[in-house]
């Protein structure tokens, strides 16, 4: 009888803690004043953009669940750390020599003779700076004619240059982020901060291709992979290795007004066995619990192994799903567009994402509307609380996907909760605050709306629930002071 009370309480206090993080957002005293300012911003066939960015670079945005760290930071970030790694820059081909023996070599010349350059060399050089910012993050792609690459191939050829030092000084990187962060009121960032070594083996690779549209005997070379891998001290020493090297990087981030959590991630471009590998690695570390909070798989999704392997890499995650019940999986799916890729390939990979692999967040999402089971997966969303990362400025650049074009417009009407997100904002160059001005300026949501999805960054978290009550509680206070504010403001308005 005691057993069951006690599981009974258990319950009971479960549903009421999910209750607390899901419930509506605070309502203050001066919230309707704050919805009219808001509502005269975006009215009419043109929004006051410059009041919107004022308004949002004000408004509390709890938190950022789309987030890659190293495309986060921006270029010129990257470009101090080459002094502090010992690095310099070639510049013909603008990418980052690593070699100590060549870096020495550079420095003893004349600075007009170097061709690899140190930070204060690519800064003195006006002409190799600017075509950097163009080679390192999207700075002037749309507002010059020089001739230049696809903007897809563009985003996924950034991580290319500055990858030898985003693996490094960590931890002032994510110091870095929390300060910008803290600068336009976000609380919370879970970033995509870093992927587990992985194994090769070819004896898997053809086994898995063999064996992949057999359910059972797939599952079955993937449990035996496993405990090879489980069984052999390497394995087992990079994931101590990987989840230490996290843990250093984030000391001393959390304080009493912000927190950051971190994904660890699986590159979707290798062959099935380094994908599995790192898979596994991923939900090893992640079971673990501390500041890793899920997996999630990366890579560009229309590149031929990412196409050719995507139901393989789905399947992969159902099976660790199942041996980690625990761990939180988000997914990105269905970041397509009608070309990228032949129409057929456009049917199924948000479906595959949650019916297959169970994801628990969707990233983009923006191919939606070709899928076969569209109206489904809006259905299954809504009805099993998965929201949907909206990241509008990366869906814009890489995809083209913007505007009435953007399936949030379907996510929207048919009740599929979403979080707006950033993706790559130093690749991108945008912020939090630009991606709340172009949702509200493009689709005109009411106040209500926007808050609420503010709110949604936390309650979708992959955050414990005490954690999450408490980003809540400070995010109540915070939008308490900034309709305060903005209140004022409005009566400052109406006097003059």
């Amino acid at each position: 009888m005691t057993k069951t009370l006690s599981s009974s309480l258990l319950i009971t206090l479960a549903a009421l803690a999910a209750a607390a993080s899901a419930r509506t957002p605070a309502s203050g005293p001066n919230e309707a004043a704050t919805a009219r300012h808001y509502a005269s911003l975006i009215a009419g066939a043109q929004p006051k953009t410059a009041e919107l960015v004022l308004f949002f670079s004000q408004m509390p945005k709890g938190g950022d669940l789309h987030h890659h760290y190293s495309g986060a930071i921006y270029a010129e970030t990257y470009v101090d750390w080459l002094d502090k790694q010992g690095y310099c820059v070639n510049k013909l081909t603008y990418k980052i020599e690593t070699d100590k023996s060549v870096v020495e070599h550079e420095r003893a010349k004349q600075p007009k003779d170097r061709a690899c350059l140190s930070s204060s060399d690519v800064y003195a050089d006006d002409a190799t700076w600017r075509e950097l910012l163009q080679r390192w993050s999207s700075k002037d792609f749309n507002n010059h004619g020089a001739i230049q690459p696809p903007p897809d191939r563009q985003f996924f050829q950034t991580f290319g240059y500055f990858g030898p030092v985003s693996d490094r000084n960590f931890h002032d990187g994510l110091v870095e982020l929390k300060n910008r962060a803290l600068a336009e009121n976000v609380a919370y960032i879970e970033t995509m901060f870093k992927s587990p070594d992985t194994v090769s083996d070819p004896e898997f690779d053809k086994r898995a291709w063999d064996s992949a549209r057999d359910e059972a005997k797939f599952a079955q070379l993937l449990e035996s992979a496993r405990q090879k891998l489980n069984a052999t001290p390497a394995f087992r020493t990079s994931v101590d290795t990987f989840v230490r090297t996290v843990n250093e990087a984030a000391l001393g981030i959390d304080d009493e007004n912000f927190t950051m959590r971190y994904q660890t991630y699986v590159v979707r471009l290798f062959s099935p066995s380094r994908v599995f590998s790192s898979m596994l690695a991923a939900f090893e570390s992640a079971a673990r619990g501390g500041k890793i909070v899920g997996v999630n798989i990366v890579g560009q999704e229309s590149q031929m192994v990412s196409m050719r392997d995507y139901t393989l890499h789905m399947q992969m995650f159902r099976y660790l799903k199942k041996v980690y019940p625990k761990v939180n999986v988000a997914l990105h799916a269905g970041e397509l567009a009608l070309g990228d890729v032949p129409p057929e390939d456009l049917k199924y990979h948000i479906d595959q994402a949650l019916n297959v692999a169970g994801a628990q967040r969707i990233g983009h999402g923006i191919d939606l509307a070709h899928e076969t089971n569209a109206v489904g997966i809006m259905k299954t969303m809504r009805a099993k609380d998965i929201p949907v990362e909206i990241n509008l400025t990366s869906n814009a650049f890489i995809e083209g996907v913007q505007g009435e074009n953007h399936p949030i417009t379907l996510y929207r009407k048919y009740g599929v909760p979403y979080v707006i997100s950033t993706d790559d904002a130093g690749v991108t160059r945008h912020n939090l605050a630009n991606e709340y001005v172009l949702f509200a300026s493009r689709y005109k949501p009411s106040y209500a709306e926007v808050k609420k999805a503010s709110y949604n960054s936390i309650r979708y978290s992959f955050l414990p629930e005490s954690d999450k009550q408490r980003l809540t509680r400070l995010l109540d206070a915070r939008f308490t002071r900034f309709e305060s504010d903005i209140a004022a403001l409005e009566r400052t308005a109406v006097k003059h």
